[in-house]
C-alpha cells in the first residue's frame, strides 16, 4: 500500500495511530505518533490507512446474482480490558477465535493474548512461518485482561507456524526473571483444542503458555520507606510504543550482555536467501530495537551496532530510530579501528 506525506495511518499490530511525515527507501516511512510525541521509522506492510478502521465502518455490498448481501464489518483492532472474577487462574494464554464466513469456514482467526493472573506482564511474542519473515508483538498486558493482537490466517496453518514468547511479571521488585516458551502449532491438535476462553466467552482454539508467577518472585509486604531505601539507585527506563515501565538492574544479566550486535542478515537467520529486501530490513530493525531496549534496561553505558557500509539504508533507519529514543544520549558513525565505517556507536 502506498502512503503520501500527511496520511493518517494505524499500526496493524499495536493499534497506535500516527501521521506519515516523510518517505524513506526500502518501503519505509517515518510516522509521527502524537500519543508519545515521537517519530519512528515503519515499514508500509505494518501500516493501514486510519480511515479503514473508523468507529462506524461502511458496510460493503456483495452482489450475488440479483441478491444483495451486507458483508459484516471487520473486527476493530483494539486492546481491551474486562472486569472478570477469576476463581482459578489459568495464567498467560493464547487464543484463536474463528472468524467464519457465510459458508461457516474460517478464513482467518482473531489472535488474542490473555492474562488472568493478578500481575501485569511485559511480553514479546514472535510468529515464525516458513514462507516469510517473523512477525513480532511486544507490549504490557494488564492483570485480569486480554489483548487483541491481530489476525492469523487459516492458510498459515500450512506454514509450520511457531510462536516464541518471553514474559516478565511486573512486581514491586521490578520485573521478574524472563520466562520463555516455544509453541509449535500443529493442525491436528489445533482443531482438537477448542474451548470457551476466559474474558472472550466464545469458543476458541486455546493454548496455555505460562501458569503463574513463581512464588519466589511475588512482591514482599515491606513498607514503602524500607523499599525506597533499598532501591535508592535510579533505575533504567525502557520505552515501547505501547508501554513504559521500570526495571531494576540485574547484575548477572548485565555481566553476560554483549555490547555489540551484528545486523548482517546472515548473522540473524539461516533462511535469509529466501527473504525479500523489505523482510530483511524488518528483521534487522526488530533485532536492533530489542538490543537497544535491553541495553537501556540494563543500564549499559555504550554499545556498537554493526550495520555495514552498503548504500546506507539500514544505517539511516537506525539513526532515525535513535534520534527519537529518549534513552539515547548521543550516537556517532565515525571510523573505528575495528569496525571501519560500518558501525554506529550508541551512548546512553
Amino acid at each position: 500500500m502506498l502512503f503520501a506525506i500527511g496520511t493518517k495511518v494505524k499500526f496493524l499490530h499495536t493499534d497506535d495511530e500516527g501521521e506519515v511525515k516523510s518517505l524513506l527507501e526500502g518501503g519505509m516511512v517515518n510516522v509521527y505518533l502524537p500519543k508519545y510525541d515521537m517519530e519512528i521509522p515503519a515499514h508500509t506492510d505494518d501500516l493501514m490507512r486510519a480511515e479503514m478502521f473508523s468507529k462506524h465502518p461502511v458496510k460493503a455490498k456483495v452482489v450475488e446474482g440479483k441478491k444483495v448481501v451486507q458483508a459484516p464489518a471487520p473486527p476493530p483492532q483494539i486492546a481491551v480490558e474486562s472486569q472478570y472474577t477469576v476463581l482459578k487462574s489459568l495464567g498467560i494464554q493464547l487464543a484463536f477465535e474463528p472468524m467464519e464466513t457465510k459458508q461457516e469456514v474460517p478464513e482467518k482467526y482473531a489472535l488474542y493474548l490473555l492474562n488472568d493472573t493478578r500481575y501485569d506482564v511485559v511480553f514479546e511474542l514472535r510468529l515464525l512461518l516458513n514462507s516469510r519473515g517473523p512477525q513480532t508483538w511486544s507490549s504490557n498486558l494488564k492483570s485480569v485482561s486480554y489483548q487483541l493482537l491481530g489476525d492469523f490466517l487459516y492458510d498459515d496453518l500450512n506454514e509450520a507456524p511457531e510462536f516464541e514468547i518471553k514474559c516478565q511479571w511486573v512486581t514491586t521488585e521490578g520485573l521478574s526473571e524472563p520466562v520463555h516458551k516455544s509453541l509449535r502449532i500443529k493442525p491436528k491438535s489445533f482443531f482438537g483444542n477448542l474451548r470457551t476462553a476466559p474474558f472472550i466467552n466464545k469458543p476458541v482454539h486455546w493454548y496455555r503458555l505460562f501458569e503463574k508467577l513463581e512464588e519466589a518472585n511475588e512482591p514482599s509486604s515491606e513498607d514503602l520507606e524500607s523499599y525506597t531505601k533499598r532501591h535508592a539507585k535510579p533505575v533504567a527506563k525502557q520505552n515501547t510504543f505501547t508501554s513504559r515501565y521500570y526495571h531494576m538492574q540485574d547484575t548477572n544479566e548485565l555481566a553476560a550482555f554483549n555490547p555489540e550486535i551484528d545486523l548482517h542478515i546472515e548473522k540473524l537467520t539461516d533462511n535469509w536467501r529466501k527473504l525479500t529486501n523489505s523482510d530483511i530490513v524488518k528483521i534487522q530493525l526488530s533485532h536492533f530495537e530489542a538490543f537497544i531496549s535491553k541495553a537501556a534496561r540494563l543500564g549499559v553505558e555504550r554499545v556498537f551496532v554493526i550495520h555495514g557500509v552498503g548504500e546506507g539504508k539500514l544505517r539511516d533507519a537506525i539513526a532515525t530510530s535513535l534520534m527519537q529514543n529518549p534513552d539515547i544520549n548521543t550516537f556517532k558513525n565515525e571510523f573505528h579501528p575495528r569496525y571501519g565505517w560500518g558501525a554506529t556507536e550508541v551512548i546512553f
